[in-house]
Parts: C-alpha cells; structure tokens; sequence
C-alpha cells in the first residue's frame, strides 16, 4: 500500500512540474484505484462506477493546483472520491430513496476477503450433498484431480464420479438460485 501511495505521489509530483507522460501515468495508474475504491462502495449501482471515475479524474485534474505536496496524497484523494460519492448519492436519493452508508476505509485498502468468503460459503453448501455428489465435486472440481483419482479415492466407478458432479452441480445451482 505504501509503495503504490508513494509511486503515485512521485507520478503526480513530477506531473505537477511538467512531465506529462509522469501525470498521465498517474491518471491511468490512480483510476484502477479509483473503479476499486467505488466498487466497494457502489455495489447497487455498478452502473454508475465508470461515469463517476471520469468524474473524478476530471476533478482530480481541475484541483491538482491544490494538492499539497507534504501531505498524503490518499487524503487528498480520498477527500474528492469522497464529495463527488456523496454528491451522487444525494442526487440519486432524490430520485430513488436510496441510501448507501460511507465506510471511512482507505482509498488503496485492499482487504480481498472474498476468495476466503466464497471458499466458506462453498464449504457450507457442499456439506448439503450427500457424499456421492459432494467428494467427486471436491476432488474433481475444487481440487482439480481427474476423474479416474476422485473414482478411486472415493470407491466409486469414473461413471458414477461424472454423474455424480453432474448432478450435485445441478443440486448445487437450485440451492443457489433459492438463496438469490
């Protein structure tokens, strides 16, 4: 994290003095940080994420007179992110009623939780098929075995391993759609 907020400091310092090709590095570099930042924060309005990147970028560029080259450049950043997302969701309320709560996370976080929650959340919905649906999808399809493994790690023939993933993928698929 503090790598990226220091190559992105050092790109928009040189930017602020001339170098066009450091300044538009830093654009192209910061707006992956910026579709991340209001991803997380956008979840119902997926739509809107790029429209308010292009926003920003925009703001960024017109206030880059303002950015104080002593302080993080996060703040800064995170401060404009900030005003131009509740901007947005204050003109949306208007029109929609809809709320969505700001977290006070950092802009360059990066808490990837997600591999680990789907990991759980599949855990919990194999452990509803029974075993023969179950452990040919966890040898085959999670682990990534061949079928011939999963047949003999499990007792079962190679067709009843195929059936089997067949099947408990299809089981799995409406429980999920019931879930949805």
């Amino acid at each position: 994290m503090q790598l990226k907020e220091e190559r992105l400091r050092s790109l928009l310092i040189r930017g602020l003095v001339g170098d066009a090709s450091a300044y538009h590095l830093f654009l192209g570099e910061l707006t992956a940080h910026l579709r991340s930042f209001l991803r997380r924060r956008m979840s119902r309005l997926p739509e809107e994420t790029e429209d308010l990147v292009q926003e920003l970028l925009l703001a960024i560029h017109n206030q880059r007179h303002t950015y104080d080259p002593g302080q993080p450049l996060t703040a800064w950043v995170q401060a404009i992110a900030r005003y131009k997302l509740i901007d947005l969701l204050r003109r949306r309320s208007r029109t929609d009623g809809l709320h969505d709560p700001l977290d006070d996370d950092e802009l360059f976080a990066v808490a990837d939780t997600e591999p680990a929650e789907a990991r759980f959340d599949l855990a919990k919905l194999l452990k509803q098929l029974p075993d023969r649906q179950r452990l040919p999808i966890l040898y085959v399809k999670v682990e990534g075995g061949s079928v011939a493994d999963a047949a003999k790690r499990t007792g079962m023939s190679e067709s009843a391993v195929k059936v089997g993933i067949h099947r408990g993928l299809k089981a799995l698929a409406m429980k999920i759609r019931s879930i949805a």
